[in-house]
């Protein structure tokens, strides 16, 4: 009689073939080609900053050595580098864990490395706080995503700078073009708008303010009369403005401290202060 295969070497030979492969006529081991790991989910492509542009922004952010930087999106890590070469603690931030391994790498190269630090994570969740400077390159879609933290939790006189895009109706301080590239700088304003008692020697009055990003109108009301704020400049925390008063035009030059406003020590008369109205 014939041999036959018991059914369990049966079951483990035919097992034995489902691993293998069948190469010029002999069995070789199955070795599947390796899976690429998926890219990041990229808000942005990866577009790097000319070198020479890099600089005018650092420039234009006047940035040195007791500033703390960020970079949002920060790619091969170009602005970290070249921050932390003027002497400043720099940030980058990017999704894509290629970009910060080749910020790292740059940083090292140039012997930054104590200063320029990387970190892979979504700029939507950067702590941001503690920076006085922040730059970026991203979309103007992007930009407008991140204006609202950029306005609420950086502190006013912190200093934004873009390559390329603006932050919507939000105008920029100031404005360059270097080699055909639009670079903007933004200076974070304090929160001035509302209702604010004003006293001024033995003078008590009621000041109301209108405010849009930087740009702010109001009028300062007492003894029977309303006049209009003019030439009104606020910049980080600086603000400044005239009145008509029925002596002459005085000029308030102070500095934003949460709920009050105080005579500047830089220049400006003194004697007065305002304070936010309950």
């Amino acid at each position: 009689m014939p041999r036959t295969t018991p059914p369990l070497l049966a079951c483990l030979f035919a097992a034995a073939l489902s691993s293998c492969t069948f190469q010029g006529g002999g069995i070789a081991p199955f070795n599947p080609a390796p899976v690429a790991p998926a890219e990041p989910d990229l808000d942005v492509p990866y577009v790097p900053t000319p070198r020479p542009v890099v600089e005018a922004m650092l420039d234009l952010a006047e940035l040195g050595p007791s500033d703390t930087l960020i970079d949002l999106g920060s790619g091969d890590g170009r602005i970290v580098v070249a921050a932390a070469r003027r002497g400043a603690r720099a940030l980058g931030v990017d999704i894509d864990p290629v970009r910060v391994s080749e910020g790292y790498a740059a940083a090292q190269l140039a012997g930054v490395q104590t200063r320029a630090t990387f970190r892979r994570q979504d700029i939507f969740d950067t702590p941001i706080r503690e920076a006085n400077v922040v730059t970026a390159y991203l979309l103007p879609a992007i930009n407008l995503r991140l204006r609202p933290r950029l306005l609420t939790e950086l502190r006013p006189g912190t200093r934004v700078v873009t390559h390329a895009f603006t932050m919507g109706d939000w105008q920029p301080d100031a404005h360059r073009v270097i080699g055909g590239r639009n670079i903007y700088l933004w200076i974070v304003p304090a929160v001035v708008g509302g209702d604010w008692t004003l006293t001024d020697g033995g003078a008590t009055m009621a000041m109301a303010l209108d405010q849009r990003f930087q740009q702010v109108t109001g009028t300062l009301a007492g003894s029977g009369r309303t006049m209009v704020l003019r030439d009104a400049t606020l910049r980080g925390a600086n603000f400044s403005f005239t009145v008509d008063m029925p002596a002459g035009p005085r000029t308030y030059r102070g500095l934003v401290e949460g709920d009050s406003i105080v005579p500047d020590p830089a220049g400006g008369p003194a004697g007065w202060r305002a304070r936010r109205a309950s």
